[in-house]
């Protein structure tokens, strides 16, 4: 018969288990410490780093982009205010302050052309002309990062994927499924027609009707009944290279 284990044997297998639990603490705590200590040090390197190349992190698009990816790696986030150390020694919070607000109001002078929807590429492309007399070139990544910070205006102001593109939206808009693949296919000629998006996507006529429709209704597309051969066509200002009205540029 097998003899169970005594209280003896209980409390000393307790104690064990305590020991090897408080090993384990410490263990974490002196890693966690080590970790701290590292953070700290690298975040020192990383200021004197910005110190050293302010000139060049301001003026050069592609090293603050690097830059921004150095301060993500310790937890740093230059853009988090306006105000404090990296405010202070790199202006940069003030940079994207103001191309967040020349964003919007590109946004809103294009939103009679475009419903709302407008291509990153010509964002940024509107943004550098409007720029073009200030010393700090813009880049893709730039426009991205000042375009993150406009999510406290609430909904809108964020960018999406549609096919190989990306697109800025500025109204609330809530695109579903069928919206996007009809934009995708838009972005061959800047314009689809019901019989192409009935074959190209295997839809009813109805489908591609309503789906036509919620979009000719948020302002995301215009209607071209002047064509020859007397087939309608739907426009989208936001895939197609339709040159934007000078009201953006004022």
């Amino acid at each position: 018969m097998r003899r169970r284990p005594g209280i003896g044997g209980l409390q000393t297998a307790a104690a064990a288990r305590d020991q090897y639990r408080l090993l384990g603490e410490n263990v974490a705590k002196i890693r966690t410490d080590l970790m701290k200590e590292q953070l700290t040090t690298f975040r020192t390197q990383l200021e004197d780093f910005a110190r050293k190349h302010k000139n060049d992190i301001r003026k050069n698009p592609a090293f603050r982009s690097q830059f921004h990816n150095m301060c993500t790696k310790v937890g740093v986030d230059p853009l988090a205010s306006n105000k404090g150390f990296w405010a202070e020694l790199l202006g940069i919070g003030d940079f994207y302050y103001e191309l967040g607000v020349q964003i919007v109001d590109i946004c809103w002078a294009t939103r009679p052309h475009n419903g709302g929807l407008i291509n990153l590429q010509e964002l940024c492309n509107l943004l550098r002309q409007r720029r073009k007399s200030d010393r700090e070139a813009v880049s893709e990544d730039d426009c991205l990062r000042a375009i993150s910070k406009l999510k406290v205006l609430g909904n809108g102001y964020e960018v999406i994927s549609v096919g190989k593109r990306k697109l800025v939206r500025s109204v609330p808009t809530e695109l579903n499924k069928d919206h996007n693949e009809i934009l995708e296919l838009a972005q061959a000629q800047g314009f689809v027609t019901v019989d192409e998006v009935e074959r190209r996507l295997s839809w009813t006529t109805g489908r591609a009707i309503d789906a036509f429709d919620t979009l000719l209704d948020e302002g995301l597309a215009m209607i071209d009944d002047g064509q020859k051969d007397g087939i309608r066509r739907y426009w989208f200002p936001c895939v197609s290279s339709i040159s934007t009205p000078g009201g953006a540029d004022t």
